[in-house]
């Protein structure tokens, strides 16, 4: 009987002092999407209040601990720590993928090193997270994203409240993916653009604008022409001058 196929095997480190612990449902929910968080591990001084929030949920969601106390004002042993289990755990060779939680561009070489290795990089922080650090991932999703309710039902996407960006905010990377497509009628297969979205842009997402979809986000630009033939993928094409 053959055996069944294993979801990749990730490591998820978080960074809890740059990291609020209301985004913990929403983080795995997220990672589970990406493949098996085998290994689960916080870092921080649990003994403060700044962590308070962590230690509250950390028997939830199989998170372990990594105390770090702070015996030196200034000097971060955390971010030290995490970085030193990341490359024991890459080393190992049993992980697929790593997800490092974090708004800290100090972890833009470890992400760089782990995927010098061949292995995939996943980030989440906040908005304010460097560009460095979101480059050198693969993917870059915002943690304010993660929120409880940030982002409404798909019926109603277009409320979702304060959206981190306006729609039209995409749009120039949405036309940069379709001329870079080049096809003779115009028109590209929804799935390509978004796999290029993301090869451009790993923080691209459209909840970042609202949206759980892609296509949602799309057509609230009024921008853009969608077409599905007998319930075929989904095309898109810029919207041809005199259409409306």
């Amino acid at each position: 009987m053959p055996s069944e196929t294993r979801s990749p095997r990730l490591a998820v480190l978080i960074d809890a002092d740059n990291t609020s612990a209301k985004i913990s449902d929403g983080l795995f929910e997220e990672v589970a999407k990406i493949g098996e968080a085998s290994v689960r591990r916080i870092y921080g001084d649990f003994s403060g209040t700044r962590s308070k929030g962590w230690a509250d949920v950390l028997a939830k969601h199989a998170i372990i601990p990594q105390q770090q106390f702070a015996y030196t004002t200034g000097k971060n042993a955390s971010d030290i720590t995490l970085v030193i289990d990341a490359m024991d755990l890459l080393h190992s060779g049993r992980f697929d993928g790593f997800c490092l939680v974090s708004s800290d561009s100090d972890f833009t070489r470890l992400a760089a090193r782990i995927r010098e290795q061949g292995v995939d990089v996943f980030g989440f922080g906040e908005q304010k997270t460097p560009e460095s650090f979101r480059q050198a991932c693969r993917r870059f999703v915002y943690t304010e994203n993660l929120l409880p309710g940030a982002i409404k039902d798909e019926q109603n996407a277009a409320s979702a409240d304060k959206p981190l960006q306006p729609a039209s905010a995409a749009v120039p990377l949405i036309k940069k993916v379709l001329s870079q497509e080049d096809t003779e009628d115009g028109w590209v297969n929804l799935g390509t653009v978004g796999k290029q979205l993301l090869n451009l842009a790993p923080d691209f997402d459209p909840r970042t604008f609202g949206f759980r979809k892609l296509s949602d986000l799309i057509r609230k630009t009024s921008q853009f022409e969608l077409r599905q033939v007998e319930g075929g993928p989904i095309s898109i094409r810029v919207k041809q001058r005199g259409r409306k």
